[in-house]
């Protein structure tokens, strides 16, 4: 009977051992909005205790988009995922899509948390806003910054050539004439790994809440409006860093510029991965940003 009992015990700890990540349906993640400083309605998503990390999304992402980091830090940290201003389940207002305001609105997010210091990770127009809101009103609030698949600038003067400027004015396009369809199109162009339709639709859902015109003031503001280079933000944080790039050509020619001129960054290139490369491969990004957390130091 004993044999019988360590066998079981041995079959029960081998089965745990081999167990898949927790998923989302297994964590409770609260549902919460706070108030801006201009009287926006901002929703964010919450679950689990402890260091607290801020997940910003990308370009009319949800929050959601951030579910296989959300779900398996929540064990470990209290992990927060925004929607911005105008996506996802936030208020959907005409004011304040800039980068400066957005920036800010990630400050007050972690004032209403009374959570700092804490670490902030920004992917796609994430990288643009917390950069900005680095720049704009300092790192007080902030332990350390994950840059997720962004190119940070370019010197006009110098003649570089803008990565994205060549693609924001089809999507202005693709925008205006065909919202839906073309969104779905640009959605399935994040992914190298295989997502079910059912995702691919959830996601489109998602990304049409914020209203077109919202999404053209985005894009035609970075266009013509915002600053196009954020390195000297880079040059003057105080706090560390790490960059991840996916496999796409001009990301990682940005991984490399990035380690000529600050090697003190951790950056990492996933291979065989389009812009949601934490989607693509939820593991590795997980395990990268576990080891880069374990560096810093202690609250």
């Amino acid at each position: 009977m004993r044999m019988r009992t360590v066998i079981l015990a041995t079959l029960l700890a081998l089965v745990c051992m081999l167990a898949p990540e927790t998923t989302w349906a297994q964590v409770e993640f609260r549902s919460d909005y706070f108030l801006t400083s201009d009287f926006v309605k901002l929703h964010y998503l919450e679950a689990g205790s402890g260091p607290t990390i801020v997940f910003v999304p990308g370009f009319t992402a949800p929050a959601e988009i951030w579910e296989p980091q959300l779900a398996h830090f929540a064990a470990t940290h209290r992990v927060i995922a925004l929607d911005p201003r105008s996506q996802g389940r936030s208020e959907k207002t005409t004011e304040g899509h800039h980068l400066v305001r957005r920036g800010k609105d990630i400050g007050e997010l972690i004032e209403h948390l009374g959570a700092a210091p804490v670490v902030v990770v920004g992917w796609s127009l994430g990288v643009f806003e917390t950069l900005t809101y680095a720049r704009e009103f300092g790192t007080d609030l902030v332990r350390g910054v994950v840059l997720v698949d962004m190119f940070l600038g370019v010197d006009e003067e110098l003649g570089e050539p803008h990565p994205a400027e060549p693609g924001w004015r089809p999507w202005i396009a693709g925008l205006q004439l065909d919202r839906r369809n073309w969104t779905r199109e640009w959605l399935r162009g994040f992914y190298r790994s295989e997502q079910s339709d059912e995702y691919f639709d959830t996601m489109t859902q998602a990304v049409l809440a914020t209203p077109t015109n919202t999404a053209v003031t985005l894009l035609s503001n970075l266009l013509l409006m915002e600053e196009r280079d954020l390195r000297p933000v880079v040059d003057e944080l105080d706090r560390p860093v790490l960059f991840v790039a996916s496999s796409q050509p001009w990301a990682v020619a940005e991984a490399e510029m990035v380690r000529e001129r600050w090697p003190a960054i951790r950056v990492e290139v996933f291979e065989n991965t389009g812009h949601a490369l934490f989607v693509d491969k939820p593991e590795r990004f997980n395990r990268v940003l576990e080891e880069f957390l374990a560096t810093l130091p202690k609250q």
